[in-house]
């Protein structure tokens, strides 16, 4: 039956990667249709982690029950979950909290399941049920999420959801234009205030909120209608006093979409890091290479980040370019293998072992408070009198700190200020995003 509707799904092309599906969760005879144009577009693609935010529909309770190990059957085999994602969602507000026991009976996280065994491959999920909330709540949840996220290319959001429920056709099209609306838009706000009020309705307003609230902090400002339709039209009765069900399929994606580099491009600078590194290694003298791409001739910073079985072994960049990017990139691999002081040098044998990521560095932003720092989205520069220290956005993600642990660590262990430097008003801060891709994508 899902690959059936796969197959008759020609959703429209979103640019650039997807952060987020809307997708419904009826009997798939009524809603599996509508739910597989968003699944198409994902069919493939490289996504190892995926959060699913369900609704609950027969236990009442308040926050969000986060599942935190094991795995979910299917018949389409086990899908594990991500306990170490799962646990950046812990312990940090008591209204979000490992709760199995808010899964039993209920269905809107695994019904999405079967989808995301039919269109991924290798993934883990994290399944999250969600009660009653209020906004703050809903803010909080899309916080951590987008927080577990940060710099990460590979994480797909789900929010579980059908639409108007109610006794009449001409209603259900009226209500779910008004759904719609604050959905096209991505008015978080406005969506949860006309689901209070009565004027929108989804079941899964919650997850749909969070998962908007999320992307909105991680820059995805832009969400695609895919599809849409009831549950009147998928039996062909559409008489009054008949039973009526809304689905629609939606994506959210940042506005405009695609990356700064193609995946050519991408897979050419890493293939350009490791042959730096490979010649360097073997006649003392760097690669001679030339580049006719005009992005790669453009003058960025980047850092490149060296790892064997897992483990930090060098990460040397430039946070701003002073000649063109591919340049950079030859320079950085080298000193990156041989000039990191905190490792020795990598040695010839050693390269086969070495997985190589690149950071490309978007313009120093310079901030006047903390609280402008994204966690995760955000590389840190912080400087004071002659001294400096950068840390690459996805620090936050690897090493799960808060915000003062990552500012207080940069100062001391970066720049050699005191802990608390950050908050001197004599020391500058500025913010980055960066571009981050790895021999892992490809």
């Amino acid at each position: 039956m899902i690959d059936s509707y796969l197959a008759a799904a020609k959703p429209k092309e979103v640019p650039g990667d997807i952060f987020a599906l809307i997708s419904p969760h009826a009997g798939y005879e009524f809603s599996g249709r509508i739910a597989a144009f968003g699944y198409k577009l994902i069919q493939g693609k490289h996504y190892t982690t995926v959060v699913v935010l369900g609704v609950s529909h027969h236990k009442p309770f308040r926050g969000a029950a986060v599942y935190p190990d094991g795995a979910m059957c299917t018949p389409q085999g086990d899908v594990p979950v991500d306990s170490a994602f799962a646990q950046q969602l812990l312990d940090k507000d008591p209204d979000i909290f490992a709760g199995p026991g808010a899964f039993d009976g209920e269905h809107s996280v695994e019904v999405q399941l079967p989808f995301l065994q039919k269109t991924l491959v290798g993934f883990k999920v994290v399944p999250v049920i969600m009660g009653d909330n209020d906004l703050a709540a809903c803010e909080k949840l899309g916080a951590l999420i987008a927080g577990a996220v940060g710099a990460r290319k590979d994480v797909l959001v789900v929010a579980s959801s059908d639409m108007y429920h109610g006794y009449d056709y001409d209603e259900a099209d009226a209500v779910d234009a008004v759904t719609l609306s604050y959905l096209s838009k991505m008015d978080d706000t406005g969506l949860y205030e006309a689901l209070r009020n009565g004027t929108a309705q989804l079941c899964g307003g919650f997850p749909v909120v969070t998962a908007m609230l999320a992307a909105h902090k991680l820059g995805h400002d832009k969400l695609f209608m895919l599809a849409h339709t009831n549950s009147a039209v998928a039996t062909g009765n559409k008489k009054k006093g008949v039973w009526t069900v809304g689905y629609t399929s939606c994506a959210i994606d940042r506005e405009g979409g695609k990356d700064m580099l193609n995946k050519e491009q991408k897979k050419q600078l890493l293939t350009l890091a490791r042959r730096s590194i490979e010649t360097y290694l073997s006649t003392g003298k760097k690669l001679e290479v030339s580049e006719s791409d005009q992005l790669l001739q453009t003058e960025m910073g980047a850092f490149v980040t060296l790892s064997e079985h897992g483990q930090l072994r060098g990460c040397i960049g430039n946070m701003v370019g002073r000649q063109p990017l591919y340049l950079t990139i030859r320079d950085m691999a080298v000193e990156a293998s041989t000039g990191d002081p905190r490792f020795a040098q990598v040695k010839l044998p050693e390269l086969k072992d070495i997985s190589i990521e690149i950071s490309v560095l978007s313009p120093l932003e310079r901030v006047d408070s903390p609280d402008k720092i994204v966690m995760g989205t955000h590389g840190v520069m912080v400087r004071q009198g002659f001294r400096s220290g950068v840390f690459l956005p996805q620090v936050a993600q690897e090493t799960g700190w808060s915000k003062e642990e990552f500012l207080s660590t940069l100062c001391t262990q970066k720049a050699g200020l005191p802990a608390d430097a950050w908050k001197d008003k004599s020391t500058e801060l500025y913010v980055y995003t960066a571009e981050v891709f790895s021999e892992k994508d490809f």
